[in-house]
């Protein structure tokens, strides 16, 4: 699991505390161009790396003798140009093209992590004027002027996070989550860093080292040994093996207790839910390892219990997930018979008294058995139809959505109040039922509901001015230049960058 970089360890890395060889130079203009031609080259299928200047005397011993042309040419010409090559011969060209590929995705590492170190530096281009250069500048919030310009400074970094995420169509944790891994390199493990962009370790090993280097604490004696053992090995072990190693590294130079260090850990526990294929997901908890363990040992011990009972064919995983699912629906385990058969898709009934609540959107006509239009849950996607029924039978309530003529309710609801509406906002969660900032999966009924022609200004409080944005992009959109357009009568939206792109908003995801 993946967890971003302290705040602690985001500033721009001192130079002092890295050899200044482990620091790769800012590129040039023409080096730029460089790669956007290279770039182009590669999109366009007519990529043919130079192998032999790749493995060149001061890189690899390696000789390339064969040419496997482009990655566009007809599969069967490349075949039959295979037919003479020696074995080892495209031994050596595969380790080629992971050498190439590392040193791309290293370069990427470097290249984001430059951007948001300059966004940082100079905040202009991302957020607009510094208001503090004005004489007669007051802040309406009572801010000192370090104060914003801290603000300005980390609402710079994150619209340029959600600028280079929304060109990659990556999230904008996973951006900022690289950059972080980048800056600890740079700061705390040169030889690692320098042994990344020459490809001579992977990205995994890259993000082992950063994570476990980004948790020793402020001593370069313990950096520089944790960054020489663990760059050594990166080099000659599988990323698992590596894994184990660098962890038993790490506690090698570590000054801190293990006590003092797991009290720390345990501020990160929490649980997360992962959607998985055929109506399913992943239930995934991060427990201090004592708890972990009792928990897993009383699941264990449940679902052997209720192997023993006469008739039970489920086996033990699906037993201990079954237990899981009674226990924290409220009941207990004991509350169900043991020779009872599975419900319908592997769902345990809920037991007790509390029914938590969940949101379906289920077509009529599927749901009177006259189409097969799959249903939806809310913040998962579709599930089966016997799921939605079995849900659309226990509801104690219902809330029905649908369009003017059939119910005879206009969309438009409550235009002369600033506030959202419950009706309203319930009706907004279905038209866009995430935020609405390209990239963000963001259920809507975590946003805030924003006016996107402001209310001061006119703006309507109804479905065509509202869309739900999550409390992040809703404080880049105003507070930095980025910002949503919406002509007239139009029904998409899209957003346009700080540096004048213009991008459209995702599609909903089901």
């Amino acid at each position: 699991m993946t967890s971003p970089t302290p705040a602690s360890h985001r500033s721009t890395p001192d130079a002092a505390l890295v050899p200044a060889v482990f620091l790769a130079p800012p590129p040039s203009d023409d080096e730029l161009e460089a790669w956007a031609d290279e770039i182009r080259t590669i999109e366009e299928g007519r990529f043919e790396p130079d192998w032999n200047e790749l493995f060149s005397d001061d890189s690899t011993p390696w000789p390339v003798s064969h040419d496997l042309g482009s990655p566009g040419e007809d599969a069967a010409a490349v075949s039959e140009s295979e037919a003479d090559a020696r074995p080892i011969d495209l031994v050596h060209t595969l380790v080629a093209v992971a050498v190439r590929r590392r040193q791309h995705t290293a370069e990427e590492y470097r290249l984001m992590t430059l951007i948001l170190d300059r966004a940082v530096a100079d905040p202009d281009p991302w957020v607009g004027p510094d208001p503090t250069l004005d004489h007669a500048w007051e802040d309406s919030r009572g801010r000192s002027v370090a104060a914003v310009r801290r603000d300005r400074a980390d609402l710079a970094e994150r619209a340029a996070a959600a600028e280079i995420a929304v060109h990659l169509r990556l999230a904008e944790q996973t951006v900022r989550t690289r950059v972080g891994h980048a800056r600890t390199l740079q700061a705390r493990c040169g030889l690692a860093w320098r042994a990344f962009l020459d490809g001579r370790i992977s990205e995994s090993h890259a993000i082992r080292i950063a994570r476990l280097a980004d948790s020793l604490p402020d001593d370069r004696e313990a950096w520089t040994a944790f960054d020489t053992g663990a760059t050594e090995r990166a080099q000659r072990l599988t990323p698992s093996s590596f894994d184990t190693a660098a962890r038993a590294l790490r506690e090698k130079v570590h000054a801190e207790s293990i006590e003092e260090r797991h009290r720390r850990a345990a501020r990160d526990r929490g649980v997360w839910l992962t959607a998985e294929l055929d109506g399913m997901a992943t239930l995934t908890a991060l427990l201090p390892a004592d708890r972990a363990h009792a928990a897993m040992t009383r699941l264990d011990r449940a679902a052997r219990h209720l192997a023993t009972a006469d008739g039970e064919e489920r086996t033990l995983a699906q037993l201990r997930a079954d237990a899981l699912t009674d226990l924290l629906a409220g009941g207990s385990v004991a509350e169900r018979p043991a020779a009872a058969p599975a419900p319908a898709a592997g769902v345990s009934q809920t037991s007790g008294s509390g029914r938590p609540t969940v949101v379906v959107t289920v077509p009529a006509l599927t749901l009177l058995g006259r189409d097969d239009t799959p249903a939806t849950l809310d913040g998962y996607g579709p599930i089966d139809l016997d799921t939605a029924r079995r849900l659309a039978g226990e509801a104690s309530s219902w809330i029905r959505v649908l369009t003017h003529p059939v119910t005879g309710v206009p969309l438009a609801l409550d235009r002369t109040r600033y506030r959202v509406t419950t009706a309203l906002r319930r009706w907004l969660g279905v038209t866009s039922p995430t935020c609405v900032f390209p990239g963000c999966a963001r259920p809507a009924r975590d946003c805030d509901i924003d006016h996107l022609t402001a209310w001061a200004d006119g703006g309507a409080t109804d479905h065509d001015n509202l869309e739900p944005e999550c409390r992040h992009h809703h404080r880049l959109r105003h507070e930095t230049k980025w910002e949503p357009l919406k002509n007239p009568g139009d029904v998409d939206l899209r957003w346009r960058s700080p540096l004048g792109h213009d991008i459209e908003v995702d599609p909903p995801p089901v």
